[in-house]
């Protein structure tokens, strides 16, 4: 086995790391959420989050061997992004207190999708019949397991799905920052901006409840500690190997979250599930393979 491939084999074992270690912070967040507003619990997240987008733009080499500036030209589009950020949190963590968890975060895995559909207007990109069939073969799966216009249906299952394209626009923006910017100095714009409008906006929905108790405030630090390890996790694997080695094994995260629901909150939402996170998965995979075969042959446009 080469060096490059022992790299991609560990890439991909980190990434499925930060997937654990995602669904920990989001099993915290629904555990708390009994008692603390999505607000409160965003803003813990983001401040927490500051110290990773630190590490993660120390440990960028050419940053380092460079003038270590912090400025940047398009700020602009780094704080549309941690607004995005905010309010896609925001979403996200509402829809783990309302919707069994297995069910919020299967539906939260269309941001492929939304990112296939905004790479049109925003990076101008051509995309042909195969992607936009794997697109509609994602939504299909998405109206299967929301079921509207039955009694199944309820409207807090369009929160995951809009922080899903939320999150996918903030996929796009960073493909859309002059190339000489280091990625980590881009995000760590972001997340500054996220942790701020997270804290303005937890203190505009009613403030900050007082902690509970001693327990609580261990699980909100394991919550953060939990979201900024992921993060790390990410941008290690990131550097190890493409993100085409890495995507198609993000949908794993499906499965694990169907196994922390059952046995953390007694949840087995199967029949919700089936067969509409099948559909997601295999649009999903559609679009994975379908660029990974395009950037092998040289092609920019299908």
């Amino acid at each position: 086995m080469t060096g490059r491939t022992n790299n991609a084999v560990m890439g991909i074992l980190i990434s499925i790391v930060a997937l654990v270690l995602f669904d920990f912070m989001a099993l915290i967040i629904k555990a708390l959420s009994v008692r603390y507003a999505a607000a409160e619990l965003s803003a813990y997240r983001n401040l927490f989050g500051l110290v990773p987008s630190a590490l993660a733009l120390w440990m960028t080499a050419t940053w380092r061997r460079g003038d270590r500036s912090l400025r940047m030209r398009q700020w602009r589009l780094a704080v549309g992004r941690g607004m995005a950020v905010t309010l896609a949190q925001l979403l996200f963590y509402l829809s783990l207190g309302l919707m069994a968890f297995a069910t919020a975060t299967t539906i939260s895995y269309t941001t492929a999708l939304f990112t296939t559909a905004l790479a049109v207007p925003l990076l101008g990109e051509r995309v042909g019949v195969i992607r936009w069939a794997a697109v509609a073969i994602g939504f299909v799966g998405v109206l299967l397991i929301m079921r509207p216009g039955t009694d199944a249906f309820a409207w807090h299952m369009l929160l995951p799905f809009g922080a899903s394209a939320l999150y996918a626009f903030t996929g796009v923006s960073a493909r859309m920052v002059d190339e000489g910017v280091p990625t980590p100095l881009f995000n760590l714009y972001s997340s500054a901006v996220a942790a701020v409008g997270s804290v303005v906006l937890a203190f505009a929905l009613g403030g900050f409840s007082p902690l509970a108790s001693w327990y609580d405030a261990g699980m909100i630090f394991l919550m953060g500690l939990f979201g900024g390890s992921a993060v790390l996790c990410l941008v290690v694997s990131f550097r190890m190997t493409e993100p085409s080695n890495l995507a198609p094994f993000s949908y794993f995260g499906i499965p694990i979250a169907f196994v922390f629901g059952w046995l953390f909150f007694g949840e087995a939402p199967i029949d919700t599930l089936m067969p509409g996170a099948l559909l997601i998965v295999f649009g999903g995979l559609m679009i994975v393979f379908r660029e990974r075969r395009l950037r092998r042959a040289g092609r920019l446009v299908e």
